[in-house]
């Protein structure tokens, strides 16, 4: 510090000018003005006549003031002139300006002024008490005034008084110095209060105590915060200035002094601390704050605020602080340990957890007990106090179990780990020692002995090299084991070893940092500060007060690895931290030095698949068994795009091929060519192919297909040539071909048929005597009459055809052709379900006739494939959809032939109904039938079988169109008589029989079946006979006469003629009496009545008396039997259709056929010559 001794007199006051230039003083009668710098004189300033008691600047800088007990205030300007004067009624106390407006208030006994420039007078305020002290706020708004009574007033910028804050002293504790914190971070202005109470306190703006009184066992004369608010000096009678946290808590001493200290003042923006005394002497202290702290890896902590300790994790930024509330001595940081060395106590901390990113700690032991040490270390479950050459090991309960006493000073201690209670000491000394000392061990160990003294050493990641700067700032290196100084270098102040990496280091000095890997040159750049740690790829640097972690790219290193091929080290480096290109680099490289292993490792890195299967495949090829390194160098030369170097490396290795393939799959087909010569037709061949490739994929199909075919590769040139539809092309290699050459043949016919020229399609195919392939293009192309000409050829192919055929037919709506197509095929399924569906749609339409016929069709095709069953239900549906057909057109529009239109709808309705006993069709409706038998009845005098009908109807549910006309019939019938005006006549027991019956259309006496006419449905005079037991019937056409019954001319010839060769007729004649003892008849009356049906049964002799004039036979196919009738009228003329053996009265087939030219049921012309 600078003392300057002055005159006796007592320095009351001292002020420093804004930028830190000056010190004014007040002493005696004088204002002193210093240079701050070097504390010369630079003028005394008179003017006042009495003690001056006060002094303050402006914050502008542009002037100052004095106050004096002669009652006055001087302003002076920076230059030290004397420009205004002005006075009280009493001695001046104190004065202040303000921060922002200048004003200056001037304070005095019984009261207070403020002045400014831009005023002529002073306003003037009256107070109670004597004001002591006086200080403005850092926004400038409020004024504070401390009183002699232990008053502290605050007032505003007009004098107005807002807050009182009364003391609990009173007038014995007067207020004697205040001061506001000039801090910007605080949210509140804190305001410290200093009174003769010998108390220290803190309130805020509005009045409010912050925390508790301070007690200071000496009168406080004066209170001054530091620039930026973190600290605070006083002096008082206890004759010397201490140092306090902003919170009011004693750090230590600044300076002592012979007499009361009355004044003392920070000089802005430094550590330099002014005061002055009663005894006349100015003092200045330059204060420093030595760096506390402790590093671990990557935790980092320090000392902040003189009473905290931060924990900081440099790597992820992390902090914890500790706060100890008193002043922190020294800090030692140990993986999970923490040693807080306070001015009475020794506290250790440990982390709650092992993670290594947990920042909880919390007190593990307190060790109550004063040390003085220079050096402080923590173990795992010691710590270790270091004072000049003394070491001593103390247990956390303070018990000392070690102690060691050095040759010599002190200067570097470090743990450099080892297990619990265990843990390695490395000891550098003043005489160049450098030992390793264990916690348990009262042994030192001298690793080397060096001439200079020691400033700093580390030891690498494995023990086995010691890094020491000397105090020449000369970096060693040695090998620990065999002493041997590795290198050296100049200009270093801190070294530090990476922790992950045995031969790399990291030194400062002048402004540079050095990295070092092995016996390389050293990589520098700018940086300030220390080093004190190395991590992986974070160097910690701590510059001043901070410690910070630097973010260095190990590029360096790692490249100098590269170079001599190093390529483990150089992965190990770069595994500290390069960036995405470095990583590339060392793959490459040791990719090339076919160091597979650690090329894989760095190709993980960045996520190279491509790279990475390259190097899987090679070392699956070494599995294998390969060995051939020139080989595999190849492939990774080919792999990063040098193709000259891999194909003559392949040529080199035997493996041309390779070399071609890799050309061609490049399309450097010139490089091929040259690389192939002119000499290897089959490499040759095998580029044009592959240049061929390229071309289609080029979009050149054109060429492509030339050169495939000049590669002799047909098949790929001719689906060039098909996809793009070159007709002539294709039937110019196609005809150039030979016939044996199926494949390229069947491509080409197979595009030609696809772009419909199916001629040429089929001159290939006629080339080749592929007839399956030609039937199936006339198929495929619809062209049925060369497919059905070429069936009739090779009928081995009919289901080839005919099935399509059968197919395409019934998509064009021509079913019966299909189906007739269908049953050639040999497709029974398809054929009768195409009937089926016919029918279907046929019976849905309302189209009977032709449900009729299709029914026909579908009882012939059941009969061909076995099917009795179903042909007996078919044949019985066409009766059916014929009839339905009668009635719908009857119904729909006038009939136009002779028939009895009412006794035909009647009969219709009775057969119908007779044979629908148990449940109706498909498109036959009930209502509909019993409706019209009622009309024809009523029509025709059968009342009681319409009123049978009518009253079925109302039990049934009857369509609303019908509603009103049954109704009104059913009401209209009840009027006729209750009986039929006719019955109907059985012709085998000559038994009457009701118009309609329950059990059927039978006999209800004989129980034979009627047998019905085809178009009218009268019942015709005929009985079914059967053969007995043993006779065929081959031997009954023998025995019945085959005589031919003659023909009356009187009929029309022309309508004979197609009826006689479409049909058998039978004309009967008046020949009652020969018929009436004829054994036939016998036969029949023999065997009359009875509950059940007896079939007429007839044996050789009756068979014998028969005429075939008198006898109609039903000459069915297998395996259905041959059915035989006989006429009991022989007058009667009744007609059979040779095809269907549906049975008509002759006058009505006639008519039928003239209508329709055709049989009404089989639809078989009459003009088409018939075969039993």
């Amino acid at each position: 510090f600078c003392l300057v001794p002055v005159f006796a007199d007592i320095v009351y006051d001292v002020a420093f000018k804004p930028d830190g230039s000056q010190l004014i003083v007040a002493a005696g009668l004088r204002v002193l003005v210093y240079d701050a710098a070097d504390g010369a004189n630079i003028q005394p300033l008179k003017g006042h006549k009495d003690t001056v008691y006060c002094v303050a600047y402006a914050k502008d800088g542009k002037r100052f003031a004095s106050g004096s007990a002669d009652k006055s205030i001087i302003i002076w300007t920076s230059k030290l002139e004397g420009i205004l004067k002005y006075t009280h009624n009493d001695s001046i106390q104190c004065v202040s300006y303000n921060p922002v407006t200048h004003q200056l208030a001037s304070c005095s006994s019984g009261d207070f002024g403020l002045w400014s420039p831009e005023q002529k007078s002073v306003n003037k305020h009256k107070v109670s008490s004597k004001i002591t002290c006086c200080g403005w706020t850092n926004d400038g708004q409020y004024l504070a005034l401390g009183m002699m009574n232990g008053v502290v007033s605050i007032r505003n910028k007009n004098g107005e008084e807002k807050v009182k804050i009364e003391r609990p002293g009173g007038s014995s504790s007067p207020i004697w110095s205040i001061a506001w914190n000039p801090s910007k971070d605080e949210h509140n202005d804190i305001l410290a209060v200093a009174d003769w109470g010998q108390k220290l306190s803190f309130y805020q703006l509005s009045g409010k105590q912050i925390g508790a009184d301070r007690t200071l066992n000496y009168d406080p004369c004066c209170v001054s915060y530091f620039s930026k608010g973190e600290y605070i000096v006083m002096g008082g009678s206890d004759k010397q200035v201490s140092l306090y946290t902003k919170d009011g808590m004693r750090l230590g001493t600044i300076g002592e002094q012979n007499s009361w200290v009355w004044t003392c003042r920070v000089k802005p923006e430094s550590n330099c601390v002014v005061l002055g005394c009663q005894d006349g002497t100015i003092a200045c202290y330059q204060l420093t704050f030595s760096t506390v702290h402790g590093l671990y890896k990557d935790r980092y902590a320090y000392r902040d605020s003189m009473t905290d300790v931060i924990v900081q994790h440099l790597i992820t930024e992390q902090k914890v602080r500790i706060r100890c509330r008193e002043l922190v001595k020294k800090i030692a940081i140990y993986r999970s340990r923490l040693a807080i060395q306070l001015p009475e106590r020794i506290l250790i901390y440990e982390l709650r957890s092992d993670d290594s990113s947990d920042m909880h700690y919390h007190s593990k032991e307190k060790i109550c007990q004063k040390f003085e040490c220079n050096l402080l270390v923590v173990c795992s479950q010691h710590i270790i106090l270091c004072q000049e050459k003394r070491l001593q090991c103390l247990s956390f309960t303070s018990v000392k179990e070690k102690e060691w006493v050095m040759e010599s000073l002190i200067r570097y201690i470090k743990v450099i780990g080892g297990p619990p209670g265990r843990e390695g000491l490395l000891v550098g000394l003043k005489n160049g020692a450098i030992l390793k000392i264990f916690v348990d061990n009262p042994f030192p160990i001298t690793l080397l002995k060096l001439s200079t003294s020691v400033r700093c050493l580390d030891m690498s990641a494995y023990r086995k090299k010691l890094a020491v700067v000397d105090e020449h700032n000369t970096l060693l290196v040695y090998d620990i084991n065999s002493k041997e100084l590795l290198f050296q270098e100049p200009n270093a102040n801190s070294v530090a070893w990476n922790t992950q990496c045995e031969n790399m280091l990291c030194f400062s000095g002048n402004g540079y940092l050095n990295i070092k890997a092995s016996n390389f040159p050293v990589h520098q750049q700018k940086m300030q500060g220390f080093v004190v740690g190395y991590n992986g790829s974070k160097i910690f640097c701590l510059h001043v007060y901070s410690m910070s972690a630097v973010e260095v790219p190990q590029s360096a290193p790692m490249y100098q690895y590269l170079e001599k091929k190093h390529y483990k080290e150089a992965y190990q480096i770069a595994c500290l931290g390069v960036t995405d290109s470095d990583w590339r680099d060392l793959a490459t490289e040791a990719l090339e030095g076919l160091d597979f292993e650690t090329a894989k490792k760095a190709f993980i890195r960045i996520r190279d698949l491509r790279y990475l299967d390259l190097i899987s495949s090679i070392e699956e090829r070494k599995k294998r068994g390969e060995n051939d390194n020139e080989l595999f160098l190849a492939d990774v030369y080919a792999f990063q795009g040098k193709f000259h170097e891999a194909a003559k490396l392949y040529k080199r290795t035997g493996h041309e091929s390779r070399a071609l393939s890799m050309y061609t799959d490049l399309r450097m087909f010139e490089y091929a060519k040259e690389f192939v010569g002119t000499t290897d037709v089959k490499s040759s061949r095998m580029l044009m192919a592959k240049q061929a490739d390229w071309a289609k994929s080029s979009n050149e199909p054109r060429a492509a297909a030339e050169m495939y075919l000049s590669a002799g590769e047909h098949v790929k040139a001719i689906d060039i040539i098909g996809e793009h539809g070159w007709v002539d092309m294709l039937i110019d290699i196609a005809r150039k071909l030979d016939k044996a050459e199926r494949e390229p043949l069947t491509k080409c016919a197979l595009h030609l048929k696809r772009l419909k020229h199916h001629g040429y399609a089929s001159e290939i195919y006629s080339k080749m005597g592929d007839l399956k392939a030609l039937l199936q293009l006339h198929v495929d192309s619809k062209n049925w009459e060369e497919a059905l000409s070429l069936v009739e050829k090779h009928p081995q192919f009919k289901c080839d055809v005919f099935v399509p055929y059968a197919q395409w037919l019934a998509e064009n709506d021509r079913f019966e052709e299909a189906q007739k197509a269908f049953h050639k095929a040999g497709r029974q399924d398809s054929a009768v379900k195409v009937l089926e569906q016919l029918t279907h749609n046929a019976v849905v339409e309302n189209r009977f006739s032709d449900a009729g016929y299709y029914y026909w069709m579908l009882s012939m095709q059941c009969l061909d494939i076995a099917r009795g069953e179903m042909y007996d239900l078919y044949t019985f549906m066409i009766l059916f959809c014929c009839l339905g057909h009668r009635k719908h057109r009857k119904s729909q529009r006038p009939y136009t032939l002779h028939l009895n239109i009412p006794e035909t709808l009647f009969n219709i309705c009775r057969f119908l109904l007779n044979n629908l006993t148990k449940e109706m069709l498909q498109g036959i409706s009930k209502v509909k039938i019993l409706y019209t038998l009622a009309q024809q009845s009523q029509k025709l005098g059968a009342y009681r079988l319409a009123r049978s009908c009518y009253e079925k109807l109302l039990e049934l549910h009857i369509p609303s169109r019908f509603q009103v006309a049954i109704e009104r019939g059913s009401m209209v019938i009840r009027a006729k008589p209750c009986h039929d005006s006719e019955a109907m006549m059985c012709y085998r027991c000559s038994n009457n029989n009701p118009l309609l019956s329950n059990q059927g259309s039978m006999c209800i006496n004989c129980k034979q079946p009627f047998i019905y006419s085809a178009s009218s449905y009268e019942v015709l005079p005929l009985v079914q006979f059967y053969l007995e037991e043993g006779i065929s019937d081959d031997e009954a056409l023998s025995l019945i006469d085959l005589e031919v019954p003659h023909t009356d001319q009187g009929k029309a010839q022309d309508i004979y003629s197609r009826a006689q060769r479409s049909a058998v007729l039978f004309q009967g004649f008046d020949v009652t009496d020969r018929y009436r003892d004829h054994p036939f008849t016998a036969k029949i009356s023999f065997e009359q009545g009875g509950s059940t049906f007896v079939p007429v049964k007839v044996s050789r002799s009756v068979l014998r008396s028969m005429s075939r004039r008198d006898v109609l036979i039903k000459r069915w196919p297998a395996p259905l039997k041959w059915e035989y009738f006989r006429s009991l009228l022989p007058d009667v003329s009744i007609t059979m259709c040779p095809t269907c053996f549906k049975m008509f009265q002759s006058e009505d087939y006639e008519l039928l056929v003239l209508q329709h030219n055709c049989c009404p049921y089989c639809r078989r012309p009459i003009d088409e010559p018939f075969s039993q």
